[in-house]
């Protein structure tokens, strides 16, 4: 289908700010959502959603699709259809590419580089400094004309505090976020897994979850003087959260995100691998005091999102050894069943898609989706919550294969994605 037109028919919408389900068709016109009631008629293609449930599409706000400079680990192309067969229609990339995004003409160059392939939604959060090398603060005015939706240097932490208040104050100015990757990397230098019992059993150096904390305390510290807003990427210590709850009851500019591998796995699976690299990933699985609190962050709504921190690598930059091997895993096309499987059981459906729907659209400010309302885009996802299935990494569109999740029997699958009246990723219905 080609058209931007679209009657969806049969299913149960779920809006994360209704009260309820509802039997309901939708319909699209034109890329946006004109009507949801009882038996529409159109004469426009149908996609039939009978047994499904209809959502808004899901929000990403932090991925790594290596164009440019990698793409032989993802490309734009590859990333899009693993984002497109997750459910995903709005995605934010990360800028640590190869140049960085750190110019207007880099952030034009990866947003009109999407629109060519016509899957997701794709934003880019610009690089703080330039180089990402932590000195010189990026010419963010332009990026933000171009169309960046935040601010990080993603893999890499700001830890200059004169350099983070300016930044934070230059920021203001356009009312986007700075995206703090929350690390003292003097704390956590040649490490691999979280610093504990279990990385001294294995030999493994540590990374301590106060590298986390310290970065996010200062970084508060700095809010109040600044004005500005600040989230922090990939949330994955039980502190981390503490102080994140406390700055939001005080009225702080404060928003965060949870991987669901964070949410999924704690350090005893990288016990439990033999020391299989697509177990690293940074920051590190954590303790289960850790995951136990990433999961009540997000039923008691402290974590605003749920992100998947997509980082390809192939298979022989992870099979050099645990400490060797470069840190990240893919999780697009797992995120909605993983965190479906995890959280279900502590929470509402309604509440779980909030976390990646209308909570990541709130933090970086898309006004426009997350909803299924008139006048919204037509951005949907049909998926079947209670199926399960065993995953195998071997079905993945992308060009790596370092899923954290291969073997594992998983709740959820998403039947198809909508990208503005148009189908992009499902089965024939």
């Amino acid at each position: 289908m080609h058209s931007r037109d679209l009657l969806i028919s049969g299913g149960r919408l779920v809006d994360p700010e209704a009260d309820e389900l509802r039997r309901a068709d939708l319909l699209i016109r034109d890329g946006k959502v004109v009507a949801l009631s009882p038996n529409i008629n159109a004469d426009v293609p149908v996609l039939d959603a009978t047994g499904l449930i209809v959502s808004p599409g899901f929000i990403d706000l932090h991925v790594h699709f290596r164009e440019p400079g990698q793409e032989w680990k993802e490309d734009i192309d590859s990333g899009s259809r693993c984002a497109a067969a997750g459910g995903f229609t709005t995605v934010c990339a990360m800028p640590n590419t190869d140049p960085p995004l750190h110019d207007q003409e880099s952030v034009r160059f990866v947003v009109e580089r999407a629109r060519e392939v016509g899957l997701v939604d794709l934003h880019v959060v610009g690089a703080v400094t330039t180089d990402l090398a932590g000195t010189i603060l990026s010419p963010m005015g332009e990026m933000a004309a171009a169309g960046c939706v935040a601010f990080s240097d993603d893999g890499r932490p700001i830890l200059d505090s004169g350099l983070m208040r300016r930044a934070l104050e230059y920021s203001r100015q356009f009312y986007l976020p700075i995206v703090q990757h929350a690390e003292d990397t003097g704390l956590t230098r040649g490490g691999a897994m979280n610093e504990s019992a279990i990385s001294t059993k294995l030999g493994l150096t540590g990374m301590h979850s106060s590298a986390e904390e310290i970065v996010v305390a200062r970084d508060l510290a700095l809010l109040p003087l600044t004005g500005g807003r600040y989230h922090v990427a990939h949330t994955s210590c039980a502190r981390t959260i503490e102080l994140l709850r406390r700055a939001r009851a005080e009225g702080l500019p404060v928003s965060c995100e949870v991987t669901p591998h964070h949410l999924a796995l704690d350090e005893q699976a990288v016990s439990d691998c033999d020391y299989d690299a697509n177990y690293k990933m940074n920051p590190p699985l954590r303790s289960v005091v850790d995951r136990e609190a990433m999961i009540q962050g997000c039923v008691d709504g402290t974590i605003d999102a749920i992100a998947t921190d997509h980082a390809p690598h192939l298979p022989d930059e992870k099979e050099i050894g645990f400490s060797a091997a470069p840190f990240g895993v893919i999780g697009l096309e797992t995120a909605f069943s993983v965190a479906a499987t995890t959280l279900l059981p502590h929470m509402s459906l309604r509440d779980l898609l909030r976390l990646l729907t209308t909570g990541p659209a709130s933090v970086f400010g898309f006004k426009d989706r997350g909803r299924l309302a008139p006048g919204l885009r037509g951005d949907v996802v049909l998926f079947d919550s209670e199926s399960e299935a065993v995953y195998s990494v071997e079905s993945t569109h992308s060009k790596s294969r370092n899923s954290a999740f291969d073997g594992m029997r998983l709740q959820g699958k998403i039947v198809a994605t909508v990208l503005e009246g148009r189908v992009v990723f499902g089965e024939s219905r």
